[in-house]
C-alpha cells in the first residue's frame, strides 16, 4: 500500500528535478548574463541541500530567483523559463 506522503514525496521529488534540470540549462547558457547565471547556479545548490525540507529548499529558491527576475539585462525567454520555474517550486509545500 503506497501511503499520502509517499506520494507526496514523489511528486516533489519529481517537481524538483524538473526546476534542477531547467535551472542547469539556464546556468550554461552563455547567452545569459553572468549575474543570473550564477544566481541559478545558487538556486540549484539550495534544491539539493538535503538538510532543509522540501519546502524550504523551495522558498529559498523562489527567494533567491525573485530577486533576479527583474533584471534588466534578463533575455525574456530566461525571464519567462524562470517564472515557469518559480510557478513548480510554489507547487512544492511543507
Amino acid at each position: 500500500m503506497v501511503t499520502k506522503k509517499s506520494e507526496k514525496i514523489k511528486e516533489y521529488e519529481a517537481l524538483l528535478s524538473e526546476a534542477i534540470q531547467r535551472l542547469d540549462r539556464i546556468s550554461q547558457d552563455r547567452s545569459v548574463p553572468r549575474n543570473i547565471r550564477r544566481a541559478t547556479t545558487e538556486a540549484i545548490e539550495v534544491l539539493r541541500d538535503e538538510r532543509n525540507s522540501y519546502g524550504v529548499r523551495s522558498n529559498k529558491a523562489i527567494s533567491i530567483l525573485n530577486d533576479i527576475v527583474n533584471d534588466i539585462n534578463m533575455p525574456f525567454p530566461t525571464r519567462s523559463e524562470i517564472l515557469l520555474i518559480v510557478g513548480l517550486l510554489e507547487k512544492i509545500k511543507d
